[in-house]
C-alpha cells in the first residue's frame, strides 16, 4: 500500500520561500499523478498543483502560477512543490495526493480525483 509523507513545511515572511517535498513509497509510482493542496482554516481544501509522475504535465492553480513549482525526484521518490514569493494568503497545511487514473486536467484538480493522500504540512507566512 502507498504511504504519502510531506515535511519542509515552517514559518516564514511574506516574499519568502519555502520547499515542500512528498516522499512516496510502498509501490511503482512510474503511472501516476502526484497532486498539491492546501487547507487554510475554516476553508475547503483547494488544489494548488499537479503533475505526472513522468514530468511531462504539470497543472497550477492560478493563484500560485508563476510563484510555484511542481517537480520530481526520481532518485528519492519524491514529488516537490518550491514556493516562492508567499504571501499571508498562502498560509495552510499542504497536502500530496496521488491518483492511479489519468484523469483530464478538470478532474484533476478535485480532491475526489485522488486515491491516497498524506499527513499534511503545515505553512505559515507572516506579513
Amino acid at each position: 500500500q502507498e504511504q504519502l509523507v510531506e515535511s519542509g513545511g515552517g514559518l516564514v515572511q511574506a516574499g519568502g520561500s519555502l520547499r515542500l517535498s512528498c516522499a512516496a513509497s510502498g509501490r511503482t509510482f512510474s503511472s501516476d499523478t502526484m497532486g498539491w493542496f492546501r487547507q487554510a482554516p475554516g476553508k475547503e481544501r483547494e488544489f494548488v498543483a499537479a503533475m505526472h509522475w513522468s514530468g511531462s504535465v504539470t497543472y497550477y492553480a492560478d493563484s500560485v502560477k508563476g510563484r510555484f513549482t511542481i517537480s520530481r525526484d526520481n532518485a528519492k521518490n519524491t514529488v516537490n512543490l518550491q514556493m516562492n514569493s508567499l504571501q499571508p494568503a498562502d498560509t495552510a497545511v499542504y497536502y500530496c495526493a496521488v491518483t492511479r487514473r489519468g484523469y483530464t486536467e478538470n478532474r484533476l484538480r478535485l480532491r475526489i480525483s485522488y486515491d491516497a493522500w498524506g499527513q499534511g504540512t503545515q505553512v505559515t507566512v507572516s506579513s
